[in-house]
């Protein structure tokens, strides 16, 4: 794949000037020149051609009409390359007047259609070159021909842009009939909505060509839906000014808003809401234009969504909220944005999961972190019957089981202490942000060390539960500590982190830690090691406090 999509980009910049001329060069890789084209030059290993058409073929691409003739009339001008194209396919393309004028002498065959069923005419209205419309049209070509997607010439004129074909077919050829739904219930109008093009747009619309219209196509969409999907944000504007069009659905319950939205066009979602369309129509699966946006990370969208009143905690069809999607993709500033907002953290899907279930499934620490920092319900339980302490301890996310056990201990803490102290809250965490993740600070480096020798060499097996129990550890915060097994010494990690746990805490209430260790470790009949850290920590700092 690599190799032709080089050998396009080669064959590309060995083309003439004309190439360049066209508004709509990325349609005619697409539609006309497909990515099969070998480095041969458009000729591939199943190619039949004789070195002499090939030649002629090329020289109709370059407008090389003495080439061309130098080629000798022995040459069969209707020979097809394996895209199914002729030479008068390219010259046309190319709009190289008089290799065509050369081609239409030579007698070729005006109405042949290439693989998707393009034929001269076809060509000739998508880049827009009237001189040879009306040169194969005075040949004889069939006007009214179709490709297999049911495009006739206005239809390609129409998405181009180009006025003075549809004009020519109007005015001159007097067959305005082929204002005609494509295969997909297309008009003229409407692709041209879908490809921005407004100068045919406001053509249609006048009262002389009547074409503008409003109708739907085989999937539902009206023209302002296809503009916005396609982030056409000038030709929206124009349709929004002129016609009385805000939040029809199509077949699938998809509104302008949501497909621009669903694109990450912008500027179309700006548009659209300040013509007051309605950011809260749900599609057949549920969703609102806020959850895709918020799955995919659109940040500027969802600000401009929630600002506009969009809802933030609907479900969709698996009872997702726009919090919930932008969780599962990690989306961390959406995240944060709909916390900010107001959004409901609490609401569960249909497997019972609220956003910090999925995170902590996901092992994703820092929008655990956000989460609970919010203040959630950690007591909620999943279908499993997990709340998202037993989801952490089941997938052995151990940093994870601590944060949460900490942030259980910090609000049951704090529920306490705001009785009478709000506004030392406030103080505390002005002074000391708040966070549950692990603690690598230097300040208490000294005492974690502390800790650490007191888990790795001190405590027995069971004495870091006794120390627990009295610091009021719940059953299942010391089950979550004691599920993650490392061997037959993991006593000593999970003693390690069930004191740092408390560490925690006590650093937030502004205790001092020499004295709660002494107290817990009397409590637990540990005494000739607690009479060590109250001797050493008489001064009530245990960075001073050694065991040994």
């Amino acid at each position: 794949m690599e190799r032709k999509a080089q050998a396009m980009k080669d064959y590309m910049l060995k083309q003439p000037k004309a190439w360049l001329k066209s508004d709509h060069v990325k349609d005619f890789t697409d539609f006309i020149l497909p990515k099969d084209i070998e480095e041969d030059g458009g000729y591939d290993s199943k190619e039949m051609l004789l070195e002499v058409e090939k030649n002629f073929i090329e020289a109709a691409k370059k407008n090389d009409v003495a080439g061309m003739k130098l080629l000798g009339r022995g040459v069969n001008v209707n020979a097809k390359n394996v895209n199914g194209r002729t030479a008068l396919h390219y010259a046309v393309a190319f709009r190289n007047v008089e290799a065509v004028d050369m081609l239409l002498r030579r007698r070729a065959k005006l109405d042949l259609q290439d693989k998707h069923g393009l034929t001269a005419v076809h060509l000739a209205a998508w880049f827009g070159s009237l001189q040879i419309l009306k040169l194969l049209v005075q040949a004889g070509a069939d006007q009214r021909t179709e490709n297999m997607e049911g495009l006739n010439m206005m239809h390609c004129a129409a998405m181009n842009n180009h006025t003075d074909i549809v004009a020519y077919i109007v005015d001159d050829l007097q067959i305005g009939e082929l204002d005609k739904k494509d295969q997909y219930g297309n008009r003229p109008f409407a692709l041209a909505a879908a490809h921005g093009c407004v100068r045919m747009l406001e053509m249609l619309m006048e009262e002389s060509y009547n074409m503008a219209t409003m109708e739907e196509n085989e999937a539902g969409d009206t023209p302002l839906h296809l503009a916005a999907k396609n982030g056409q944000c000038e030709a929206l504007q124009l349709l929004l000014n002129n016609f009385d069009i805000r939040n029809e659905v199509n077949q699938a319950g998809q509104t302008a808003l949501y497909l621009a939205a669903d694109g990450a066009h912008e500027d179309c979602v700006e548009t659209l809401l300040e013509a007051q369309c309605d950011p809260n129509i749900f599609t057949l699966s549920r969703s609102s234009p806020l959850h895709p946006v918020c799955e995919r990370g659109h940040f500027p969208i969802v600000k401009l969504l929630i600002s506009n009143g969009a809802q933030m905690n609907a479900q969709n069809q698996h009872l997702h909220t726009p919090f919930h999607v932008a969780v599962k993709n990690s989306h961390i500033p959406i995240i944060h944005t709909l916390l900010e907002a107001g959004c409901d953290p609490n609401v569960k899907d249909h497997m019972g999961q609220t956003a910090l279930h999925i995170a902590t499934e996901m092992g994703k620490v820092d929008v655990v972190e956000m989460i609970l920092k919010a203040g959630v319900d950690l007591e909620i339980r999943d279908r499993q019957n997990k709340t998202a302490l037993g989801v952490a301890a089941r997938g052995n996310m151990v940093i994870i089981v601590d944060m949460i056990i900490k942030a259980e201990r910090y609000f049951r803490w704090k529920h306490n202490f705001q009785m009478t102290n709000t506004d030392a809250i406030e103080s505390l965490h002005s002074e000391s942000p708040l966070t549950f993740k692990l603690d690598h600070s230097p300040d208490t480096k000294p005492v974690r060390d502390i800790i650490w020798d007191l888990a790795y060499k001190h405590l027995k097996r069971n004495d870091w539960k006794k120390l627990a129990e009295y610091w009021e550890f719940t059953d299942d915060q010391v089950a979550a500590i004691e599920e993650q097994w490392t061997g037959p010494n993991s006593f000593q990690e999970h003693g390690n982190r069930m004191l740092l746990i408390w560490l925690h805490g006590i650093l937030i209430e502004g205790s001092s830690p020499s004295k709660g260790l002494y107290e817990g470790l009397l409590s637990a009949g540990i005494t000739k090691i607690a009479e060590k850290i109250r001797m050493e920590g008489s001064n009530a700092d245990t960075r001073k406090c050694m065991v040994s």
